[in-house]
């Protein structure tokens, strides 16, 4: 088979930018690079080892080798903003596209927050405005372009950055070269500026451009922005660059798919390359008893109650010139609350108009776990009790004492998160049991089983993405009178990972199988060179070929109901689905009589941890992933065992 070399370049080349890019906003690879080189770290951060390389004397290799690919890439952006003839000097002709490529014709969030705050502060946390800035989609997404040669494009991009794609910016291009736009990932005018209406296209929607004064697109009434237009002087504002007052739109034009869960298809129903359905979503959804019903997406992910169809709480359109306008309107909460969590550092999400004031790499160079900013942090680098050596940006104890407080907001507005993640999962779910067989006895096996219910009515439990993740699991534990475990499943490896084939520490023998293990994630099956299929990570086969392609299949997938050699192994369970979760304790393990305690939690984590290994995560994004592992339906029973 003949193979294409320059491919393979290219790949190296776009993985190199990318996985910086990831490197960075997990920093702990770079540290672990320097203490194997045997150079120090003060702090195991990079920010310390950009700072250091400064003006330090002992630089590695790789950190020049960093330090010119960040400064590459700076030069490369440099470039792109000033187009060249072919003599290689600025053009004094601009580009015919030049007009459509201006950052100005794209308004940010931060812009839009101005009138619009409450709706800015609910979209800052949620996953929407996530989606450019996630370090594991980074990850994730190079690795399927090394996968298949750079053939993916930018099929992940135009969705996670659609504006950014949009505005020409490559698909390997850094987070902190990006325009403030492409980082907010799906941002206002992502949905807001969309006037035709899509289905199943994978992200390929366009979004009109225009400056802030132009129309956008929603469920509004037209009348309301007509009395604000009629009343410019009693709102303060203007619908052009002249004059003093607040930016506004002129109009807002009726989009009627933004209230549908039509409109949602276009990202969350992706078929990836084979024709494997990575997002089903909308599948799930179309089939469920929720449309039916007339309930939509909207109704559960957008209304006061996370998770439940229980209606809209009501707010103001907007506050303009300190007055609000049309007050009382129903109110959809932009925070799309769904099980999804952040493992960025909190100086970059969720997004905060006062973290702009620092830049990405300022941001990355800031050691919040180690406490900068505060006050017991400080006093200790006051009293000389420890010593540290602080990036230039950082090297004043008033500016890390103003981040820490930008962190503190960005973390309460995390925990507050997790809560609604919380409860948007127990909204949509029920756990009843222990159902016990026999009289628990002294040397008898114990044989119980729970009843786990998807009390939601629109998708699978779990749903979103399926093959690699999300992982959701049961977790199980039998607690002697003496307070002893003595039996659990469910349980973790060191690095994270349930005890299953994927485990390091089962593969090494550290720990055993755990043989009972409920879980319903969803597993890519692939047939590789040799033997029957095998769970993958991706839907990638191994290849006798050094440089495999995804090549399309020779016969319609709709023949076999999946594409050739790869399938997927569903564990998830339908609206209004129940499953048993069915368990058996050894009688050798009740070894005395008395109270025994029966606890029981479900566990749900964005992604497993092997997957992020696969993916070259570094060790800060591993933690930070199990750190916010979220526990629902928490509860524990006491059983008599007799003697």
């Amino acid at each position: 088979m003949k193979q294409w070399p320059g491919l393979l370049t290219l790949s190296c080349a776009l993985a190199s930018a990318l996985l910086i890019n990831a490197a960075l906003l997990s920093w702990d690879a770079v540290a672990a690079s320097r203490e194997a080189s045997g150079i120090p770290n003060i702090q195991t951060r990079p920010g310390l080892r950009l700072a250091e390389s400064k003006g330090a004397s002992a630089t590695t290799a790789a950190d020049a080798a960093l330090e010119a690919l960040i400064k590459d890439d700076e030069g490369k952006r440099a470039k792109a903003e000033k187009p060249a003839d072919k003599s290689g000097t600025a053009s004094a002709k601009p580009d015919g596209h030049d007009a459509l490529n201006d950052e100005s014709l794209y308004p940010t969030a931060a812009q839009c927050g101005e009138c619009h705050k409450q709706i800015y502060e609910e979209w800052s946390s949620s996953q929407h405005a996530y989606a450019s800035i996630s370090p594991m989609f980074h990850k994730f997404e190079q690795k399927f372009q090394d996968l298949t040669q750079g053939t993916v494009g930018t099929f992940c991009v135009r969705c996670h950055q659609q504006v950014g794609t949009q505005l020409g910016e490559a698909r390997e291009t850094p987070l902190w070269a990006r325009s403030q736009i492409s980082r907010e990932g799906v941002s206002c005018i992502t949905c807001h500026r969309v006037k035709e209406q899509y289905s199943k296209v994978n992200g390929e929607r366009r979004v009109e451009p225009g400056k802030i004064y132009e129309p956008v697109y929603g469920s509004g009434q037209q009348s309301v922005i007509k009395d604000v237009l009629a009343n410019k002087e009693t709102y303060s504002v203007k619908t052009s660059t002249d004059g003093r007052g607040n930016d506004i739109h002129k109009g807002m034009i009726t989009n009627d798919q933004i209230t549908k869960s039509e409109f949602c298809v276009s990202c969350h129903q992706v078929a990836v390359n084979l024709g494997i359905k990575l997002e089903i979503v909308w599948d799930q959804y179309r089939d469920s008893p929720a449309r039916k019903a007339g309930v939509s997406c909207q109704d559960c992910h957008m209304g006061k109650v996370a998770g439940k169809p229980d209606g809209y709480s009501t707010a103001p359109s907007a506050v303009v010139g300190g007055k609000e306008v049309n007050p009382g309107r129903k109110h959809a909460n932009h925070r799309f609350i769904g099980p999804g969590y952040s493992i960025a550092h909190p100086g970059v999400f969720p997004h905060n108009t006062k973290a702009q004031a620092y830049s990405i790499k300022d941001w990355l160079e800031f050691d919040w776990r180690a406490g900068w900013g505060t006050t017991r942090f400080e006093d200790k680098v006051a009293d000389g009790k420890i010593k540290v050596a602080f990036p230039k940006r950082w090297a004043d104890a008033l500016d890390r004492e103003d981040a820490r407080q930008i962190l503190d907001e960005n973390l309460k507005k995390l925990d507050e998160r997790d809560k609604l993640r919380k409860q948007v999962m127990e909204n949509s779910s029920h756990v009843d049991g222990p159902y016990i067989e026999g009289t628990p006895s002294v040397g008898r096996d114990l044989a119980f089983s729970y009843k786990i219910k998807n009390t939601n009515t629109g998708h699978n439990l779990p749903s979103g993405s399926l093959g690699a993740q999300p992982q959701l699991w049961v977790n199980v534990a039998l607690v002697d009178p003496d307070g002893k475990n003595v039996w659990e499943s469910g349980y973790v490896d060191s690095n994270g990972d349930i005890a299953d084939l994927h485990s390091l520490d089962v593969a090494a023998g550290r720990i055993a199988t755990d043989q009972q293990l409920v879980h319903f994630q969803t597993k890519f099956l692939t047939t590789n060179v040799k033997g029957t299929d095998r769970e993958m990570y991706l839907p990638v086969n191994f290849d006798i070929d050094p440089l495999p392609h995804l090549r399309p299949p020779g016969v319609p997938t709709t023949v076999l109901n999946h594409p050739p050699l790869v399938r997927m192994e569903n564990r998830s369970f339908p609206p209004l689905g129940e499953k048993r979760a069915e368990y058996q304790v050894p009688g050798g393990l009740i070894t005395k009589p008395g109270k025994y305690q029966l606890a029981f939690r479900m566990r749900s984590r964005a992604e497993p941890i092997y997957f992020m290994r696969f993916v070259r995560s570094t060790k800060e994004m591993e933690q930070s992933m199990n750190e916010r592992i979220m526990n629902f339906h928490s509860f524990a029973v006491d059983i008599e065992v007799k003697d």
